[in-house]
């Protein structure tokens, strides 16, 4: 377990400097600065230094490109837009303040000055961008993503403002305060004796299969989702054993990922089809041709997935080997 997984979106926390966010004098000034440093986010990609490589979007069960890529970080003094109707302050550290902006969807990025610029789908150049821009790529697309969402009051219904930096909504109507939500996502890899359990969807790539996973509901603990979840997939019971290897933030909305390895009590499978396309148990020798991407016809989940951290930890760990 560490505070850096070596993950994408999860490896690089960066200082957030949470008490700006409600100093309006100090982030109009910062705003200006011409050390300040601003990441752009347009239709729900990220502005990126072209580097003559094309940008493809993610197909699930693929691989991510792990050609470098650079987010195109700019001063106040590159800005298209000096009044965002939507914008973050992410973090200051060593003087230097880093802020994100979301263009208008009726912004002609291909008309402005931006134009030498391309757009990179967040989750297709995780592959490629330092742990550092990856993280605070996520953090971005999961607050804007909220903020797309969440534009009305849950408790009256008007419309809300931006407040906090970007990191709150604010009713003027009923005073209600709303702040990001994460929905905590619950990844598991089940294991029995020397074999682990794997499914896959019908709309993933050929061969691909991953970790089973699902939704925490209230009430329950991370643990008991995991357990829920497997035998309600794949009809298998978790017996108690449970080793949490790490958590990582996908802001796809806004997930949060929370990778475990369960052991369970039985190897037959009841395969709820309306969630998996099917669902079956590896041994450790063919788990391992899956992650080396040797086997002839199974592909594992894309490396800057927490599923591919999880397969590996267990291969790797001498705890889990009989």
């Amino acid at each position: 377990m560490s505070l850096k997984p070596p993950i994408p979106f999860a490896s690089a926390p960066f200082e957030r400097a949470a008490h700006h966010r409600t100093d309006t004098d100090w982030l109009k000034a910062a705003k200006s600065n011409p050390t300040s440093l601003f990441m752009l986010m347009y239709k729900g990609k990220v502005l990126c230094e072209e580097n003559g490589v094309s940008l493809e979007d993610v197909i699930p069960g693929q691989a991510i490109s792990q050609t470098p890529r650079l987010i195109a970080w700019l001063t106040s003094d590159q800005l298209p837009i000096h009044e965002p109707s939507q914008s973050i302050f992410l973090s200051e550290d060593n003087g230097i303040a880093r802020f994100s902006i979301n263009l208008p969807a009726e912004f002609e990025l291909e008309n402005s000055a931006l134009s030498q610029h391309v757009l990179g789908d967040v989750r297709a150049i995780a592959g490629g961008i330092s742990p550092e821009d990856a993280q605070f790529a996520a953090t971005s697309a999961a607050i804007f993503n909220w903020h797309r969402r969440h534009s009305f009051c849950a408790n009256c219904g008007h419309a809300t403002h931006i407040t906090e930096a970007g990191w709150k909504r604010t009713c003027p109507s009923c005073e209600a305060e709303h702040f990001p939500r994460i929905d905590p996502v619950a990844i598991m890899l089940a294991v029995k004796g020397d074999k682990c359990l794997m499914g896959r969807q019908a709309h993933w790539a050929e061969g691909m299969y991953s970790c089973l996973a699902g939704f925490v509901e209230p009430g329950e603990t991370i643990e008991q989702a995991g357990a829920r979840e497997l035998f309600e997939e794949a009809g298998v019971k978790a017996t108690g054993r449970i080793e949490y290897l790490c958590g990582q933030p996908w802001p796809f909305p806004t997930n949060l990922m929370i990778g475990m390895i369960m052991e369970v009590e039985n190897e037959t499978l009841i395969v709820d089809k309306n969630e998996l396309e099917t669902a079956r148990w590896f041994d450790r020798a063919e788990a391992q041709q899956v992650l080396d991407g040797t086997h002839p016809t199974i592909s594992a989940p894309a490396s800057i997935a927490i599923a591919h951290y999880v397969l590996k930890a267990w291969l790797e760990s001498d705890n889990w080997k009989n």
